[in-house]
């Protein structure tokens, strides 16, 4: 069964700004303290918006905490579009799918990023537990980007 939500976050940072800083040690800023993505060496300063669509990437391990191996995970990014956002769809040991969506709109004094998520997992419970899971890890991301980048005057069109 797949599970869904969505989160979305009013910047003040311009969309170009905001993708000149998209590295895959960015990710990871956003990530922590919950967990920690391991990436090859040549991947964790290459800017996302140059990253090769429609084949996987590579593998990385999920360090929960950023030390304990809790998933391994297949990273594949369908679409990428420097203007808009991203497609990945990839899989893991514990997910089937891990389909996620980052797009990044403009909006009056920044720009609005939303992700959305939708995952299957390969055991029928997992999925219902690791969904507040995953829900708090978004959350702490977009908590992470307002601080950074401070809000958007535009917080109409906001998804929580």
């Amino acid at each position: 069964m797949p599970y869904k939500f969505e989160k979305s976050s009013a910047l003040a940072i311009a969309p170009s700004q905001f993708w000149a800083h998209a590295r895959f040690a960015d990710v990871n800023a956003e990530l922590m303290p919950w967990v920690h993505m391991i990436a090859p060496g040549d991947w964790k300063s290459r800017p996302l918006i140059e990253w090769p669509a429609g084949r996987q990437l590579f593998s990385s391990w999920v360090l929960l905490f950023g030390f304990l191996p809790v998933d391994l995970h297949f990273l594949c990014l369908e679409r990428i579009d420097p203007e808009r956002g991203f497609d990945e769809r990839s899989s893991s040991f514990s997910n089937r799918f891990w389909q996620h969506s980052r797009s990044v709109v403009p909006c009056e004094g920044g720009c609005i990023v939303s992700d959305r998520v939708e995952y299957a997992s390969r055991l029928p419970l997992l999925g219902a537990i690791l969904l507040p899971v995953y829900r708090a890890i978004f959350d702490s991301r977009h908590r992470f980007l307002r601080r950074k980048y401070g809000r958007a005057a535009d917080q109409q069109s906001i998804k929580t």
